[in-house]
């Protein structure tokens, strides 16, 4: 057939969404493989153009869930994507102090030094960008802005997209080592007094090195609070795909609805599923995620996911991380969810 799809590129961050239990389920193979549809990951690419996609949403006929700043940037500067859903997965958004500095509030982060992650050749960094909303939300709490707090660049000269991750038993692992954690040994060396970390990985951090946490805004019961990087995810495909193989992308959103509908009856294998997902251990994951994982898998274009989308957008247009704001509903397309929910499959 001319308007065949021959290959599907996925990617998904280290994160709880219904994409990533649906690749390690095997369903979204599956379901692809029926239309003679190879289905191939850009993580896993030994090519660096194609693993940077990850991050520029490049690839053709490419799907992209997890966290939605390298999403709002792709979009930001101009390229052909579209978000077909959004998920809400609460997870730990930390602001960690060493016992050391005597910070134990955020009022008591003022005129203190915070560090900040400094990736200098990357399109995107969105370790600053996540860290930065978390200190803004948390002072914002107090009357506080960036303003009366001390930023401490931590440069990092490597590239997100250097090597391609290692797939270990379905467990994805990037290579980037000590550059993902240049922050904790800024902390740990008594150089900053106070970092930003989230999930699973932020939560064993803290208690390894037995850190204060000064608040979780993670935690905070006002959305736009917890909006932030991972919250919400954006499930979003290249335009391509969507006009030239719409079938593909109503088979895409079926496959990861499939999947949260089956983690809602099966906390104990989401639990390990996440584990894997994240690198970590099913405690810290429910440290980070909640003992009701489960339940948080759901994917649609809610108003409080579209507002929180939009607020967390016009943020990182304030700060400089993308050239331009632009509206979420106008990016959004409901038609492959819409078609989806209408046949739902039975699981």
């Amino acid at each position: 057939m001319a308007n065949s799809l021959d290959t599907l590129w996925y990617t998904r961050c280290p994160v709880p969404t219904g994409l990533g239990i649906a690749i390690q389920q095997g369903w979204l193979e599956d379901a692809f493989k029926v239309q003679g549809t190879r289905v191939e990951s850009i993580l896993e690419s030994n090519d660096f153009a194609t693993r940077e996609s990850h991050f520029s949403h490049k690839v053709r006929n490419s799907v992209r869930h997890g966290g939605n700043i390298p999403a709002i940037s792709a979009r930001a500067l101009g390229r052909d994507t579209r978000l077909l859903g959004l998920s809400w997965a609460d997870e730990s958004q930390l602001i960690l102090a060493s016992p050391e500095s005597g910070i134990e509030s955020v009022r008591d982060l003022k005129g203190r030094r915070f560090g900040l992650p400094n990736w200098k050749h990357v399109e995107i960094d969105f370790t600053r960008a996540q860290a930065l909303r978390g200190l803004e939300n948390a002072l914002s709490l107090e009357g506080l802005s960036v303003g009366d707090v001390e930023l401490v660049d931590q440069d990092i000269e490597s590239h997100y997209s250097d090597e391609p991750a290692a797939n270990v038993a379905g467990t994805l692992a990037g290579r980037r080592g000590r550059n993902n954690n240049q922050e904790v040994v800024a902390l740990l060396r008594g150089e900053v007094d106070a970092i930003f970390l989230k999930g699973a990985h932020g939560a064993q951090v803290a208690h390894q090195f037995g850190l204060t946490t000064v608040i979780d805004t993670g935690a905070h019961p006002e959305p736009l609070i917890r909006a932030n990087n991972g919250t919400p995810r954006t499930l979003a495909v290249d335009g391509h795909l969507l006009d030239n193989h719409f079938d593909a992308a109503v088979t895409i959103v079926e496959q990861v609805l499939r999947a949260e509908a089956w983690a809602q009856d099966h906390p104990s294998e989401v639990r390990r599923y996440l584990a894997r997902e994240t690198n970590a251990s099913e405690y810290w994951v429910s440290v980070a995620y909640g003992d009701d994982a489960q339940t948080r898998l759901r994917t649609d274009l809610a108003e409080q996911s579209l507002n929180a989308l939009q607020d967390f957008t016009d943020f990182l247009h304030r700060w400089k991380f993308i050239p331009t704001s632009f509206d979420v509903r106008q990016w959004a397309d409901a038609r492959p969810l819409d078609a989806a929910q209408t046949s739902r499959i039975a699981v």
